[in-house]
């Protein structure tokens, strides 16, 4: 390659080292995966190509694989994450980086490119942009590609639609899937991290507010529970009954979003679908009515259609647009409409981050493993995984748990046992 890195600011480096070690003392399990791995050396004459949002918690993430064995080239997966600090950091500790933040689609698309410069043999992606680039743009890397894994929702699905047409061309593993991942990842991660965003780019009071969720899946759960916690009233938007359902069973209202949209104070949206708020509601909406997004793309608040209804827009605090309306109104859009817990926060903390990576990193060593025998496709990780990460995750906050008694054991396995 021409150049092994290209970050905004090198000199940032020292105080990102810093970060990374404040994550190191919060992701206990990768830090013991580091040294256990260290010495084996699994991912050995792996070249592994990320896509994924740089952030401290991504930085012990790289520097483990490497630990481990692995060449890492890296990207960021979304314009607006990128830790400038965090990118300069790895640069300097020589990893090969091509991030910053702020970049435009071209440029977006220019730094995945560039991780394939190395002709990897595994990817690791956060959206499956990565992947999508290599079976549209550099197929030719597809036959020493072993494998490779998917972080988030958005990217899972696509790649199942991939998988069901006969598109997906190597196995890859959803790691997003995992009961370890989105039952804490995306409902604690994504429900702290968000309000986090939102908060600090907007300094309001949520406690009374109305707070309307886009979504009841994890994220929208989480974001829900976060807002309950911290005083406010929820409503619910839904397409899908069951969700619906559980979210009148934890205490929300729910109700379309051509009604939700006249009551929501704050609104988020967690859907991975596009055009979930759209013209006729933005002019609906209360004057100061405050809306951003926590879903991979940034399609789910539609953003042309709120630019042709306004009169002027400013920036009136980092991360916070003010869109005035034709008809005297105010709407306050946060982050650009992308990512608002990595955009205007630092993303998911570092804690529950330590289970997603540390499935990344088994992912990643499986693969090395076994991937040549593996299906082109999508797998799941396996419930013995999930269930020894929960547990060593468990012990290092110094809890245990109980095992049953070989007589439970048969007992759970007799169906002859009954009343």
């Amino acid at each position: 390659m021409a150049e092994k890195y290209k970050v905004k600011d090198i000199g940032l480096a020292e105080q990102g080292r810093l970060d990374i070690q404040w994550a190191e003392s919060r992701m206990p399990v990768m830090m013991e995966f580091r040294r256990e791995y260290s010495k084996t050396k699994p991912l050995k004459g792996h070249r592994i190509a990320g896509c994924l949002h740089v952030t401290k918690e991504t930085a012990v993430l790289i520097e483990t694989l490497t630990a481990a064995g692995a060449e890492v080239s890296w990207s960021g997966c979304n314009p607006l994450s990128t830790n400038d600090a965090i990118a300069a950091a790895l640069a300097k500790n020589g990893t090969s980086i091509y991030a910053w933040h702020g970049m435009n689609r071209e440029e977006f698309y220019w730094c995945i490119e560039r991780t394939l410069d190395f002709k990897p043999t595994l990817t690791l992606d956060d959206g499956a942009d990565l992947i999508m680039t290599v079976h549209t743009k550099k197929p030719e890397l597809i036959p020493t590609i072993i494998g490779g894994t998917e972080e988030t929702t958005t990217g899972v699905h696509r790649l199942r639609a991939m998988a069901h047409e006969g598109a997906l061309k190597y196995p890859v593993i959803a790691i997003n899937d995992a009961e370890t991942k989105w039952d804490f990842d995306n409902v604690y991660g994504t429900g702290q991290s968000s309000w986090d965003g939102v908060i600090r780019a907007t300094s309001v009071l949520v406690a009374g507010k109305t707070f309307v969720s886009a979504g009841y899946g994890h994220c929208g759960k989480g974001c829900s529970d976060r807002a309950k916690g911290l005083g406010a009233n929820v409503i619910v938007t839904e397409i899908k009954p069951t969700a619906a359902l559980k979210a009148t069973l934890d205490g929300h209202r729910v109700m379309k979003m051509d009604e939700a949209c006249k009551h929501g104070d704050i609104f988020i949206t967690a859907t991975g679908m596009k055009d979930v708020i759209v013209k006729r509601h933005f002019e609906s909406m209360k004057d100061g009515a405050i809306v951003c997004n926590t879903g991979h793309y940034d399609c789910e608040v539609n953003i042309p259609d709120l630019e042709s209804l306004a009169e002027s827009k400013r920036t009136i605090r980092p991360n916070c647009e003010e869109y005035r309306l034709k008809n005297g109104k105010r709407i306050y859009l946060l982050a650009q409409g992308r990512l608002v817990n990595l955009a205007a926060a630092e993303g998911h903390p570092s804690e529950v981050m330590d289970m997603s990576f540390a499935n990344q990193f088994l992912g990643m060593v499986k693969l090395a493993q076994d991937g040549k025998s593996m299906s082109k496709g999508v797998h799941d990780i396996t419930e013995e995984q999930d269930q020894m990460l929960a547990l060593t995750k468990l012990r290092t906050q110094g809890f245990d748990i109980d095992k049953l008694t070989p007589e439970q054991s048969r007992y759970a396995n007799n169906y002859l046992e009954g009343t």
